[in-house]
């Protein structure tokens, strides 16, 4: 009952500092009518307001998860982390089948679709939102130099 409550409090502490710099974030150039600063304004604010809801909310008995899953839970962060590490270093299509592979790993999936599917999505959702939405995406430097 009480990780509810400290796990709420931590969330709330930390969706404040980002909203602190959030408010900060000035574009040298307008690329769309209201900046690049609503969104994860809206995001965080949202977070805040469900992070509140769970520390004043009704709190249920805990069961913590079993050590298979933190462990897979562990492997997701860890899949993150070297995702947005490796994000501009190898760009986003290779960077994204990685990510896809591992999730899908981590998830059940055969290696086959999992190796199927992450070539897929990266290059689907690059040209989605490189010629699509006209988002700028990188290659990576490591083909660019």
């Amino acid at each position: 009952m009480m990780s509810q409550r400290i796990f709420a409090t931590v969330w709330l502490i930390l969706c404040g500092i980002g909203l602190y710099i959030g408010w900060g974030i000035q574009s040298e150039f307008s690329y769309e009518p209201l900046g690049p600063r609503p969104f994860p304004i809206v995001i965080l604010l949202l977070m805040s307001l469900c992070a509140f809801i769970l520390l004043v909310g009704q709190q249920d008995a805990i069961e913590w998860p079993k050590l298979y899953v933190l462990r897979r839970l562990a492997l997701l962060i860890l899949s993150l982390v070297i995702y947005a590490w490796a994000f501009e270093w190898v760009g986003f299509p290779l960077s994204t089948c990685l990510l896809t592979i591992s999730i899908a790993l981590l998830f059940g999936a055969t290696p086959l679709a999992a190796i199927i599917s992450g070539p897929i999505l990266g290059i689907v959702l690059f040209y989605a939102f490189d010629q699509l939405l006209d988002v700028t995406l990188p290659l990576g430097s490591l083909y660019t130099n």
